[in-house]
């Protein structure tokens, strides 16, 4: 492993997420002096990778990153073959919709269908939610082997007071998901928010994908038109990817 990268890589991280940190938070966050964060963010910045507070001392991700992202998710099959059915599933749910993809430990939003309301919303694309504590998550625990080792490697943070964070009592749920093809979750990762998911299979069977709508909680439960819905579209999306089954089947983990 190059140090140099790697140290870049780890600043990038902890500015991921809308986080605006200083050159000391950065330094005490990595374990190194401050005169080499210095220079990491000052190479960053000439590459427009992290960006400068106006008028402030914080650093944010910078603008390159948003033409670099943007590439990368244009490549994704899965995520061009299924706007037209989360557009759909927006329009019979009345509901938002998301797309995820397995990155790491989390799950990184692919595609955000907006709610088709006048509402002010913010796009979520290629935000990063944690795995235990969203529908998303949990339906790709429940196909992915790999992805739950990878998640169960860490403690799994507390984010409400209903998050699930014994590893026990998760795993415990999985084998249900597996079997129904979908999850929910109601107030784990935002006060307020629920999400409901189905996992999205490509040709070969695997899982790649989940697709959930997301509502308030005051608006819960999901009725059994939303559930049919929701795993209608990822039905048909992982249809599209030239799945011949579904629910997917269980990946075993990369040895």
């Amino acid at each position: 492993m190059i140090q140099a990268i790697d140290r870049a890589a780890k600043v990038l991280e902890l500015l991921q997420g809308s986080r605006h940190l200083g050159i000391t938070d950065l330094a005490t966050a990595l374990q190194l002096p401050p005169s080499t964060v210095h220079g990491i963010v000052s190479s960053l910045r000439e590459h427009g990778l992290v960006a400068k507070e106006r008028g402030g001392q914080r650093y944010m991700l910078g603008p390159t990153l948003l033409k670099l992202s943007s590439v990368y998710l244009d490549s994704l099959d899965v995520r061009a073959r299924s706007m037209r059915w989360t557009q759909e599933l927006a329009r019979r749910t009345g509901m938002a919709v998301r797309l995820g993809a397995p990155h790491f430990a989390e799950v990184l939003v692919i595609h955000h269908t907006l709610r088709p309301d006048d509402s002010p919303q913010m796009l979520e694309t290629g935000a990063a939610l944690p795995a235990h504590a969203s529908a998303m998550g949990k339906v790709l625990l429940a196909h992915d082997l790999g992805f739950q080792r990878a998640v169960f490697a860490d403690p799994l943070a507390s984010l409400t007071g209903d998050t699930v964070t014994d590893p026990a009592v998760l795993a415990a749920a999985l084998p249900a998901i597996a079997e129904h093809g979908y999850a929910a979750e109601v107030d784990e990762a935002v006060l307020g928010e629920s999400s409901l998911a189905s996992p999205v299979a490509d040709g070969r069977g695997d899982i790649v994908a989940a697709v959930a709508v997301v509502y308030p909680t005051a608006d819960g439960p999901a009725s059994d038109a939303v559930l049919h819905a929701v795993r209608d579209t990822a039905r048909n999306i992982s249809r599209e990817l030239g799945a011949t089954a579904w629910p997917p089947r269980i990946a075993p983990p990369d040895d």
